[in-house]
């Protein structure tokens, strides 16, 4: 397993170029709830994923520890099946994919850019999966979709997968499939830089209000352990908890370390507390359960995406992440459980 990409790289969130603050996240955000892509009704026509089933029907892997749980996924492979083949062979030939569109180097809308189309290291790897089973990088529809819509976009089959920053856990996988993970990042404390009171995640959190996305790993962790915080503030995505912050709602955030160190570009007013992150996650692609040849049809594309040097993983993490994380980390490496 390779180093997490928490340590000084996110501690030096003070450098980071953003959009330079509230006026410019004002500016995202009016963005943000005017292109939301709504998910279609379940019952309507052409244009939406698989409604059909989850396809081959599979046993769940047995849930036996956490380490099984979060880094294992099938081995890779390049043929089609019955999912792969129902995606091919319907109306619009396009991969329809579950994305976010307001995190900052991931996936996003930059404002200061004609046409608004979305960007963003995961953005580079839906486009690679898309390439890898139509042949085309373009053959692809985004759906935004919020943080507590992701498993049921996908177990509805309005999305054939979701590529949004979502962390591999046991939980999820008794309602999804993943991937192997395709990158290790953590739980992290965002405050105000000028909120001394506040040193991570700690006892410093006594009496502080926090605020997270609802269905986020930071709200499950929170509820284990909250150090005496008021944890009663989520949103649908987690954006809108650094609007929360700025506007002195609330005092900090609990989120992805990624996403937080992001979220410090964006306003340099704030900052991650704490040495470093206290989970060690990975993201993963969610897909439905028991669509293993496209669970294994994605592997293949993470496995080539991390040998490729030139334009794989390693290209886009040093375009969308090196400014606010440093130097890459490398991407985690794959674990199968076949």
């Amino acid at each position: 397993m390779r180093t997490r990409p928490g340590t000084a790289g996110l501690r030096g969130t003070a450098r980071l170029r953003g959009w330079g603050g509230v006026g410019a996240m004002g500016l995202a955000c009016a963005l943000a709830g005017s292109l939301v892509l709504a998910l279609p009704d379940r019952g309507a026509g052409g244009g939406a994923a698989d409604r059909e089933g989850p396809g081959t029907t599979v046993a769940a892997p047995a849930r036996a520890d956490a380490d099984d749980c979060n880094d294992r996924s099938l081995r890779p492979s390049p043929k089609d099946g019955p999912t792969i083949d129902r995606i091919k062979n319907r109306e619009i030939k396009k991969l329809i994919v579950g994305v976010d569109q307001n995190s900052y180097r991931w996936g996003y809308r930059d404002p200061n850019k004609a046409g608004g189309e979305l960007e963003g290291f995961d953005i580079d790897l839906a486009r690679e999966i898309a390439e890898e089973i139509f042949g085309d990088r373009d053959a692809i529809v985004f759906r935004a979709i919020p943080t507590n819509q992701r498993i049921e976009a996908i177990q509805s089959g309005q999305v054939d997968m979701v590529v949004r920053t979502m962390t591999v856990n046991c939980e999820r996988l008794e309602d999804v499939d993943f991937s192997t993970g395709y990158f290790e990042t953590g739980q992290q404390v965002l405050a105000p830089k000028k909120r001394k009171d506040i040193t991570g995640y700690n006892s410093s959190l006594a009496g502080k209000k926090i605020c997270t996305a609802s269905g986020s790993i930071a709200e499950d962790e929170l509820k284990k352990k909250a150090y005496g915080a008021d944890i009663s503030t989520t949103v649908p995505n987690q954006l809108d908890c650094l609007v929360r912050l700025q506007l002195g709602e609330v005092d900090a955030v609990v989120t992805d370390s990624a996403l937080a160190a992001g979220q410090a570009a964006q306003d340099p007013t704030v900052e991650l507390k704490g040495e470093e992150p206290f989970t060690t996650e990975h993201y993963g692609v969610a897909m439905k359960k028991g669509s293993d040849d496209l669970v294994r049809r994605v592997n293949k594309v993470l496995d080539d995406y991390r040998k490729d040097t030139k334009d794989g993983w390693e290209k886009s993490y040093d375009k969308w992440l090196k400014g606010g994380l440093g130097e890459s980390p490398g991407p985690p490496d794959p674990a199968y459980r076949d």
